[in-house]
């Protein structure tokens, strides 16, 4: 356990629902074992009750806080027989340790019951409250404590009270189930057909009921130790294998190249400097034709790191010096204090896990007085801990702008508002009306820059008060840390004011999880003014925090994480996505560089999940090599991981706009597990003069996974959590907070330090994809005639085989085709067994590598300029008059072929319905006759014989056909649709 820190766990069992009955007589006796960290906690028996409500609180020990995340809870519910046999399997949930909240946080949660087998049968589900507390142990003396006069007349310590606690409830545990008989020190074994249901029983030796002496020894040592009740041998828990340095050091930055570096970490010197007033003392290191100074101050200490990039250097030595600027009648002169060279052959080198080289004292040479300077210099790599907040000689040294940094996505949430009614509302008094209409009262609510209004009530309304009701949600989007107040204010839109308003502090909202618990509704007054004096009405609302939904804040299509905001929720990671950025290639010039050339300053910025990364930027140059490694959880395959490249144009001009270079997107479940894919991709960016192929980027990707079988059963899990289907959100309102979500991002990336420019965080979210685009309006529908192509191929080879094309593959058909009527329960199998080879067949040709941008799939190359232009256009529109009437028109005439095939669509839809309608009543007289008729035939002729003859005479040869449509098709051509009545 971590020192000066002890954690304990508390789990509450509240209750369970609609449990399966498992005791022969329509209902259950359940109970719950909780297992964490090698302890076991059990709850009462609740006899005869498949709605138990336990509310109980047990509490667990955890061992050493800094790998709770990595332990697992697990809750397995059984019947309790009460009978001599083992108890029957109910469900279990498992929790990861990482989604324990903080006490005060915590909150009611229903988990569904898993089970833990294919052969269990599991139905319901359990509310449990779980959080972690954290206690600061009193400062322990340096000399041990004699016995206090309590320990001596008797009392136990508490870790004895601790065991003889836990004693009992074993006991009390046995007593709850009657003893197992047992032969020969031996548990009875259990009968064959309880095997899949039985709860795994707690493991005790055979000399466990006649204690030895060996353990009567241990007993008396754990006494005189009682800090060995937290130590995980107490709990039977083993100790926690600790990777060799080997292990440690090849796990991290294996992806990547190692790029050498030399550090020299200049700390203080001292000395007799003769500091006077208004003079500054600094160090320089110069490495060739390469130098650089610390910051000046006043004392001699400044604890600065550099980094030289070796590849670079072009000098075989080192030299720091340090020098006193002062500062006489507006003149600044330097007087150099001493100089220490080095050697770089004799430089020696460092690599991780290795402790940080420790700092040593250096004469300064070339002075009479003894002056020293500490420092440290060695050989390291980008992996050196020290690397990113050093000075940098190819990323600018310390620009803010250039350095690489981690960014998270803020937090959000659901803010679901229900506007039940109002009461009392003064609306005479406040809001006259010199027409005499009747008020139109609506409730606008603001959250920040987020404003939702009700519909309008009408009606019903006195002259002295009013009281309409809406029942109606609004939902708005809340981010970490909240903002102070939702506003709610009740208006009047005949006269354009105010009624009454009041302010709903956000932070103290309540949080839920699922929708079986209403949060509580409350009244609120309301007051015409902002001081709140005057009294206005009141109104009746309902508000809380959505913690079962996930706030999507990016296209549906490049989602890259589907969790639920609560951390409740959250399931454990079923593997990890390591991502090594090695380098680009090939950039192209992004600007001038002193009027003269052009140069490109190149960074990648990286997103999946809430996790954002960006590396440093690499100065003027046109294949930058990054080789930074990053990681990230993964908790569902079907997502996609976004990198980008973009030209630094923030570290120069404050208020500049980096420019695109160009972006990937690659989806894991794509890639193959335990793989690693090292590719360079295309960078294209699109512009409103065409595509341009801006150079390459070089990635190495690894999907790491975890667990095979949760891997598997991610697939047949939902895409989004469970509130997303109990209590779905309209596509309107989907549409309408994602963007409100991605605005909340851009605006906090847009703060940090250095920031992430909104160009950056939009072209990552694709926030522009719901503006109209003819190209990709093109591209879609491209990809659907690509689909259909599959049927079409298929109705070809069903044409080539009915005109007898190939009389070898018509006759293999037939053949075929009347085995599969004589012997219909082989359809099934033939077809999946047929399926089953094609994909056997396909594996040969699968893709190795991950996908990336397709340019003939975006349809780049199918439009013009002009419908490029149109796709980069502002909204509202920049364009002349002309050019806006142009592509109006061209407009209009693709909407119009979409026009005329949506009205064959249902054409063809009315004319199926004007079969049973009698719109025409000969063909629906001649339908129904045909009906008749069709029916005496297949009562009298057995199914196969009209299957087996119907089939045949779909596939006659082209000698017995006719070249004119038949006879159902001219029929069903002939019946009317409602295209005539339309103006």
């Amino acid at each position: 356990m971590a020192e000066g820190r002890s954690r304990k766990v508390v789990v509450e069992v509240c209750n369970a629902r609609n449990l399966l009955p498992k005791d022969g007589q329509g209902t259950s006796s359940p109970y719950a074992l909780v297992d964490f960290d090698g302890q076991r906690r059990r709850t009462k028996t609740k006899p005869r009750d498949l709605n138990p409500q336990w509310d109980e609180r047990l509490e667990f020990l955890v061992n050493d806080p800094d790998s709770m995340a990595t332990e697992t809870l697990e809750l397995n519910l059984y019947n309790d027989k009460k009978s001599g046999k083992r108890s029957t399997f109910l469900g279990r949930v498992r929790i990861s340790g990482g989604t324990f909240p903080t006490a005060g946080s915590e909150s009611l949660v229903y988990y569904p019951l898993e089970k833990r087998s294919v052969f269990s049968q599991v139905k319901g589900e359990i509310g449990l409250k779980l959080f972690y507390v954290d206690d600061d142990p009193a400062p322990a003396s340096a000399t041990p404590e004699k016995p206090s006069q309590d320990e001596k007349s008797g009392e136990k310590p508490p870790a004895e009270e601790e065991k003889k606690t836990d004693q009992e409830k074993k006991q009390e545990d046995h007593k709850e189930e009657p003893p197992k008989k047992a032969e020969d020190g031996k548990e009875k074994k259990p009968p064959e057909d309880a095997k899949k249901e039985d709860p795994p029983p707690e493991k005790k030796s055979s000399d466990a009921e006649k204690p030895s002496e060996e353990e009567e020894k241990k007993k008396k040592a754990e006494d005189e130790k009682p800090a060995a009740a937290t130590s995980p041998a107490a709990f039977g828990v083993s100790d926690v294998d600790i990777p060799s340095l080997g292990e440690r050091s090849t796990s991290t930055y294996d992806l990547v190249e190692r790029m050498p570096f030399l550090y020299v970490r200049v700390l203080k010197a001292k000395g007799d400097f003769g500091l006077a007033a208004g003079s500054s003392i600094y160090a320089k290191v110069v490495v060739g034709s390469q130098s650089i100074r610390t910051r000046s101050s006043e004392t001699p200490e400044w604890d600065q790191v550099f980094a030289f990039h070796k590849d670079k250097l072009d000098s075989t030595s080192l030299e720091v010096s340090v020098l006193v600027e002062k500062s006489v009648d507006g003149k600044s002169t330097e007087t150099c204090l001493g100089t220490v060279a080095f050697e770089l052959q004799e430089v020696p080198k460092r690599a991780p896990p290795d402790s940080p080289l420790a700092p040593q004292w250096h004469t300064l040479e070339g002075v009479p007085n003894a002056n020293d300077v500490m420092l440290a210099v060695w050989l390291g790599t980008q992996a050196d801990e020290a690397f990113p907040e050093a000075w940098q000689s190819d990323s600018g040294g310390q620009l803010v702008h250039t350095r690489s940094k981690v960014y998270l996505s803020p937090k959000l949430w659901y803010l679901r508002l229900t506007v039940i009614q109002t009461q009392d509302l003064r609306v005479s008094s406040s809001q006259p009306d010199s027409k005499g209409r009747p008020p139109e009262l609506y409730v606008k609510a603001q959250l920040g820059s987020q404003v939702f209004k009700t519909t309008k009530a009408t009606g019903g309304f006195t002259a002295a008060s009013a009281n309409p009701s809406w029942n109606e949600d609004l939902v708005f989007v809340a981010a970490e840390p909240f903002e102070p107040f939702l506003v709610v204010a009740v208006e009047n839109s005949v006269t354009g004011q105010a009624v009454g308003q009041f302010k709903l502090p956000v932070a103290g909202m309540e949080k839920r999880m699922d929708d079986r618990l209403e949060p509580r509704s409350k009244w609120f007054n309301l007051s015409s003014d902002d001081a709140g004096k005057q009294y206005a009405g009141r109104i009746h609302v309902r508000a809380c925090l959505e913690g079962g939904y996930h706030v999507l804040d990016e296209a549906t299509y490049v989602t890259s994480d589907v969790r639920a905001t609560a951390k409740q929720l959250w399931k454990p990671p079923i593997g990890s996505l390591e991502v090594g950025i090695l380098g680009a290639t090939n950039l192209l010039p992004m600007k001038t560089k002193d009027g003269t050339r052009g140069t490109a300053d190149a960074y990648c910025v990286a997103k999946y999940g809430r996790k954002w990364v960006r590396t440093r930027t690499i100065l003027d140059h046109f294949s930058p090599r990054w080789n930074e490694q990053y990681t990230w959880e993964v908790y569902d395959p079907s997502t996609v991981l976004t990198v980008a490249v973009f030209d630094n144009s923030r570290y120069k001009e404050g208020d500049g706009k980096d420019a695109r270079i160009g972006k990937i997107r690659i989806r894991l479940s794509t890639l193959e597990t335990n793989r690693v894919y090292t590719k360079s991709y295309a960078l294209t960016v699109l512009q409103s003069s065409g595509a341009k192929q801006m150079g390459e980027l070089e990635l190495a990707i690894r999907f790491s996974c975890s667990s095979w079988v949760s891997l598997m059963q991610a697939y047949v899990n939902p895409i989004l959590p469970r509130m997303h289907y109990a209590r779905p959100l309209t596509p309107v309102q989907q549409d309408a907070l994602r963007h409100v979500a991605t605005r909340i991002v851009t605006a906090r990336l847009g703060r940090a330090e250095p920031p992430l420019g909104h160009e950056v965080v939009n072209y990552m979210l694709d926030s522009d994809t719901h503006v109209w685009s003819l190209r990709r309006s093109k591209a879609n529908w491209f990809r659907i005639m690509a689909w259909l192509k599959h049927a079409a191929s298929l109705v070809r080879w069903v044409d080539e085989v009915r005109t007898w094309s190939s009389a070898g593959t018509t006759v293999l058909v037939h053949a075929l085709y009347a085995i599969l009527v004589f012997y219909p329960h082989l359809i099934l199998p033939t077809l999946f067994l047929y399926l089953f080879f094609i994909l056997i067949w396909r594996f040969r040709v699968r893709r190795f590598s991950a996908g990336n941008m397709e340019l003939r799939l975006s349809c780049v190359d199918a439009v013009s300029i002009d419908e490029l232009d149109e796709e980069f256009d502002s909204f509202p529109t920049a364009r002349s008059a002309e050019q806006v009437k142009m592509r109006y028109d061209r407009l209009r005439a693709l909407a119009g072929r979409a026009q005329t095939l949506l009205g064959d669509i249902a054409a063809q839809g009315e004319r199926m319905e004007a079969l049973a309608s009698w719109r025409d009543p000969r063909a629906t007289a001649m339908f129904a006759v045909f009906c008749l008729l069709t029916s005496l035939l297949l009562y009298a002729v057995p199914f196969k014989v009209v299957a087996l003859f119907g089939g045949f005479y779909f596939l006659r040869h082209p000698r017995f056909r006719s070249d004119l449509p038949p006879a159902s098709i001219n029929f069903f051509r002939r019946l009317p649709s409602l295209s005539d009545r339309i103006l």
